[in-house]
């Protein structure tokens, strides 16, 4: 099934992207999460308005992104979370919740679909998380979980 990608998805490709995908995975998987829209004739408009809305958000040149990379590594990130008595989270830290805390802590503004999570956080403690700066960039910063 030919698709129109309008986020970016990991090993499939980025925001205004026109790629083939199984069946099952467009049905089931991109297009409900809004991941992708089916292909048609009249799609490629849209394709090129993604792709605009993809440029202004997106870091340009690898030296800017080397730029906001020192930004985001010099940035001490703390995440204050409930948490049970034995430092177990109520429910985990999301891509968003660290985002806004990368803001709140006089970092750059980030698009939480930078961010990557390895595994999900559900404990206190120091954590390391990676974003994706550019295709070539990837900023890799710690965030200290506490509770609140």
């Amino acid at each position: 099934m030919k698709i129109i990608l309008t986020h970016e998805v990991s090993g499939l490709g980025t925001a205004g992207d026109v790629v083939d995908v199984k069946d099952g995975y467009a049905r089931n998987y991109l297009v409900p999460r809004g991941f992708a829209i089916r292909w048609t004739k009249g799609g490629e408009k849209d394709v090129e308005q993604i792709r605009r809305g993809r440029k202004i958000r997106e870091i340009a040149t690898i030296e800017q992104a080397n730029e906001v990379k020192a930004r985001l590594e010099g940035v001490n990130v703390k995440l204050a979370v409930r948490a049970g008595e034995a430092g177990r989270l109520f429910g985990s830290v999301t891509q968003a919740d660290i985002a806004s805390a990368i803001k709140a802590a006089g970092g750059p503004d980030v698009d939480k679909r930078r961010v990557e999570v390895g595994s999900p956080i559900k404990t206190l403690g120091a954590h390391q998380i990676s974003v994706r700066l550019h295709a070539e960039v990837v900023a890799k910063l710690g965030v200290e979980v506490i509770a609140a």
